[in-house]
């Protein structure tokens, strides 16, 4: 049985309104994340991010009654992030309405908390969010890659994407799927808001080393990106944003487009 891709909107929140920003900063209004939410269920999403992206940075929880408000609106899988750090965090986050907790920062801080939160709420429960973007420094480097005569390594970076780690992306998803994330989010910072196409390289290679299901995220600007990302990945879901905020695209059409490309997608 072949399993259908997934196509998730993202709705980065920042002041409680949704917004897109480039590589992480130039950040503009896209509008309001209920009303999109409920818009995006209605199209056809398979599941929907809400990311609290400034969340980590401030040092504060995730909007509560935003997350319930947008919960009460859809009818599809939520995963929602942004400052989760510890149980109750995210305990707090499910009782809101979510389906899954995506954590990035917190599981830098603390890997320890993947487990925990895996033992609490089940595997299915635990998305970690990784952010990556090329480092051209290969001393510091474990797994480097070639391309237009640099070499380069992937790096994790935290805090909305403003503070490197130092940690190799490979290693770190391997990591946490040991510890015991059941899925990955992975952006490319690269590639975040440039409408330029996913960075089908770094997704093809943690895909290839994990065994749990990733989600692309980063650069989607066209349905053919999506499309692109399908076709030379194993990847199972890809997420994109600005395609769908400015009407430039919506859900359902995209998914029709995959399938007219023979990309297995529930319409």
């Amino acid at each position: 049985m072949t399993l259908t891709k997934r196509v998730i909107p993202c709705l980065d929140i920042a002041n409680g309104r949704v917004v897109k920003g480039l590589r992480f900063s130039s950040i503009k209004d896209a509008g309001d994340p209920v009303s999109l939410a409920e818009k995006y269920s209605k199209e056809g999403a398979d599941e929907l991010v809400f990311l609290d992206i400034t969340a980590s940075e401030e040092r504060r929880e995730i909007i509560k009654t935003l997350v319930q408000k947008v919960a009460q609106v859809i009818d599809i899988p939520f995963t929602v992030g942004g400052g989760v750090s510890t149980l109750q965090n995210a305990r707090d986050i499910l009782l809101s309405g979510a389906d899954k907790v995506a954590i990035n920062t917190g599981a830098v801080k603390n890997p320890q908390i993947i487990t925990q939160l895996m033992q609490q709420f089940g595997r299915q429960c635990v998305v970690v969010a990784i952010d990556a973007k090329r480092n051209y420094n290969t001393e510091k480097g474990k797994n480097i890659f070639s391309g237009s005569n640099r070499k380069y390594w992937f790096e994790v970076f935290i805090y909305g994407g403003k503070e490197e780690t130092g940690l190799d992306v490979i290693e770190w998803a391997k990591k946490v799927e040991k510890l015991g994330a059941g899925e990955i989010l992975l952006t490319s910072i690269d590639r975040d808001g440039t409408k330029d196409g996913y960075d089908i390289e770094l997704t093809r290679t943690i895909v290839d080393a994990v065994t749990i299901p990733v989600i692309a995220s980063g650069g989607c600007g066209k349905p053919e990106h999506m499309l692109d990302v399908f076709k030379k990945s194993k990847v199972e879901a890809a997420l994109a944003a600005s395609i769908f905020h400015y009407e430039d695209q919506s859900v359902n059409r995209v998914k029709e487009y995959l399938k007219e490309n023979t990309i297995p997608v529930r319409l």
